[in-house]
């Protein structure tokens, strides 16, 4: 859908007039140039040093960083920017910001450097801590596809980006929404990370009834669960704030959640934003879960002369009254005989 001519997404954060597929032009573009650099012929000697926490760093990390900063700050000058390659804003410069975008340049730059498409482009939007509008871009799909969402006017919605459509305003999209299921359920499925397997989570899946597992990489893993793909995806170990905050918009569309791992479950609260620091706790993303009412037992209620009925959940109080009435009609007439 052309930017020009769109009239999906458009609200406002903190006073600011938003057009979210402005933003989703910059995540075609910078997935293009991802793409650019994972088919070229000299693949190998564009992959950069590990940064300083030990996590990979291409140039297509730059480079789409570069993209979507830039063309953020011409379009939204007065709202802020938190990237995973921008250099780290001071807590008390950032704590009392009203409104920030949080990006994800590329998300799964191992997969990204294993080559297997598994990858996404990640632009998020928050006020008051927490994620009002999403877009993730998968450009090694095919045909590539973005996901958009602002959780203020759902659903989020699925395009497929082909040639055909790119340039003509055509694009070919559908709502996505959550399975709906109860965790007692048989069978779910559940999506865990590819790259950062661990015993946490296969404990964590475990405690269910027949189980199917699915491994994906980066924001695939919630957008499986935006769309129905899977119920349930339980992420047991480090992650930071530009990691989910895209997709959790995506996911909250729906009516599914993105709650911190406590016994609460899926009514646990949910990630918070523009914290002190950037790494989220242990984390469940879910889709909309609905416990199945439980069927009340069958009551026996005595009417006398040996008779009873059976009442599920308790007797109606008025057919109470009504048995009670004929019951002293019955007792009157046996005196009057």
């Amino acid at each position: 859908m052309n930017a020009d001519e769109s009239t999906f997404g458009k609200f406002k954060c903190g006073g600011v007039d938003i057009t979210l597929d402005d933003a989703a032009e910059l995540a075609k573009q910078a997935g293009a140039k991802i793409m650019e650099i994972y088919n070229s012929d000299d693949f190998a000697e564009k992959i950069k040093d590990p940064k300083a926490d030990g996590s990979p760093l291409t140039m297509a990390d730059l480079a789409a960083n570069e993209i979507i900063c830039e063309g953020l700050k011409k379009l939204y000058p007065t709202i802020p920017i938190i990237s995973e390659e921008n250099k780290a804003v001071p807590y008390e410069e950032r704590k009392d910001w009203k409104c920030f975008w949080c990006v994800d340049p590329l998300d799964g730059t191992k997969e990204f450097i294993n080559r297997n498409g598994e990858f996404t482009v990640n632009i998020g939007l928050c006020e008051d801590n927490k994620p009002v509008a999403g877009i993730v871009y998968c450009p090694a799909l095919d045909p590539p596809v973005i996901y958009k969402g602002v959780t203020s006017s759902p659903p989020a919605i699925r395009e497929n980006c082909d040639d055909l459509g790119g340039g003509m305003g055509y694009d070919s999209f559908k709502a996505v929404f959550p399975k709906v299921f109860d965790e007692a359920d048989s069978g779910l499925t559940f999506v865990a990370s590819k790259s950062h397997s661990n015993e946490a989570t296969d404990k964590f899946i475990a405690k269910y009834k027949n189980p199917k597992t699915i491994s994906k990489g980066s924001s695939l893993k919630f957008l499986m669960v935006a769309e129905g793909s899977a119920h349930i995806y339980p992420r047991m170990g480090p992650t930071s704030e530009w990691d989910t905050c895209a997709a959790q918009a995506i996911v909250e569309c729906g009516g599914g959640k993105v709650v911190k791992d406590t016994p609460a479950g899926f009514n646990g609260p949910s990630l918070e934003y523009n914290k002190e620091s950037v790494l989220n706790p242990n984390f469940i993303v879910y889709g909309k879960v609905q416990p199945k009412k439980q069927k009340g037992k069958k009551k026996k209620v005595g009417l006398g002369g040996g008779k009873e009925v059976a009442a599920s959940g308790g007797m109606n109080p008025a057919l109470i009254v009504a048995l009670l009435v004929a019951l002293l009609a019955a007792l009157y007439a046996s005196t009057m005989m």
